[in-house]
């Protein structure tokens, strides 16, 4: 796999993974407890990304490894920002995940 290919995979999922996130995610959190929660899971999105793409041999090749984790961090950072929270997109998947009692209990 080359670095272009590691990068446009890991752009891909970050693209989509805000949404996965939002089902994690609960509206009562602060913004602090959202931005650990998001980039953790990005990161965790990103190690099995380059396993998928290639195997637990890809985390040999450093630079491919980084390449797609920061990519995978990037895209779905920058999607969340510009395309997903602005739509309602995310909060509403939030919000229709969220039952009232976890929201009670935190």
């Amino acid at each position: 796999m080359s670095t272009l290919d590691s990068i446009t995979t890991g752009a891909q999922v970050g693209a989509v993974l805000p949404l996965l996130t939002a089902i994690v995610q609960r509206p009562a959190w602060s913004a602090e407890v959202k931005k650990v929660v998001a980039v953790v899971l990005a990161l965790v999105a990103g190690v099995a990304t380059v396993a998928a793409s290639g195997g637990w041999e890809q985390f040999q090749q450093g630079t491919l490894a980084f390449a797609t984790i920061t990519a995978v961090l990037a895209a779905s950072q920058t999607t969340y920002d510009l395309i997903w929270k602005p739509s309602k997109v995310a909060p509403a998947i939030e919000s229709v995940t969220s039952s009232k009692g976890s929201e009670q209990a935190g």
